[in-house]
């Protein structure tokens, strides 16, 4: 009886020092399945493939193509809808791969990650913009960088912040830690390959919504937004090709770290 007790005890202990359980809210192993969409517009493609990947065995390739006679956007991406509303907070991970000729001699915008909802309807929104993008994650040559967005829908605030360098032909792990708040108590904090690069505070990230009425995408592949926002394109790289992996949205760290999952 003795010996019994000393083992439930022992259990018990154990138990109470072991590394807690993740449970991320949405999960995605490089699947075209379980999204809530895939958009691809004009001549870019979003497909599943198995000869590139963070963690085994596939990932989603997204290309795309520039078109001088083409005035609208460059999206190829996948979304899940409603990761977050204003007020709540939450953790963001994914991995992601530049083709390894991706050319990072100028600095034109290409955008593998975003936040955005549609708010055309919202009372907040005098100016009737209908998608807004709050946080953004991009590229500008070999640098990464987020923004952050919100407060007033028409004249809005904005903040821009160097995360770090990217290689192209290398995997690279991304986490985003935020407090979706409308004034100024907001916060990023971002990890580099497991590294701390970007720790914000008293910042806004998000839109007025009283209402707390509008749920806000996740969006993950390639926005070639500089090719529309510039109305050209810089450099001679026409197609821009990259790779995304083990996406997660979580309420911990341990929820959505690429390599853990």
């Amino acid at each position: 009886m003795y010996a019994s007790k000393i083992a439930a005890f022992a259990l018990l202990v154990q138990g109470m020092f072991a590394a807690p359980t993740t449970t991320p809210t949405f999960q995605n192993h490089g699947t075209l399945s379980g999204w809530d969409g895939v958009n691809h517009e004009h001549k870019g493609t979003v497909t599943q493939v198995k000869d590139q990947s963070y963690k085994p065995d596939t990932s989603i390739k997204v290309v795309q193509i520039y078109d001088s006679g083409y005035t609208g956007r460059y999206h190829s991406e996948v979304y899940k809808k409603d990761v977050y509303r204003v007020g709540d907070d939450g953790f963001y991970g994914f991995a992601f791969r530049l083709d390894p000729k991706w050319d990072t001699s100028h600095g034109q915008s290409y955008n593998i990650a975003q936040f955005i909802s549609n708010l055309k309807d919202s009372p907040e929104n005098t100016c009737k913009d209908d998608w807004i993008p709050s946080g953004m994650i991009w590229i500008e040559k070999d640098q990464l960088y987020i923004r952050s967005k919100g407060g007033n829908m028409c004249k809005s605030t904005l903040k821009k912040y160097k995360i770090g360098t990217i290689k192209p032909g290398n995997w690279h792990q991304v986490v985003l830690q935020a407090k979706w708040r409308s004034d100024a108590t907001g916060y990023y904090k971002v990890w580099l390959d497991g590294k701390q690069a970007v720790e914000e505070s008293n910042i806004i990230t998000t839109y007025h919504d009283n209402s707390k009425k509008y749920g806000f995408q996740f969006r993950t592949g390639l926005y070639a937004n500089g090719w529309h926002d510039d109305k050209k394109m810089e450099g001679s790289q026409g197609t821009r090709t990259l790779w995304v992996d083990e996406i997660s949205v979580g309420k911990k760290y341990e929820d959505v770290v690429p390599s853990k999952n």
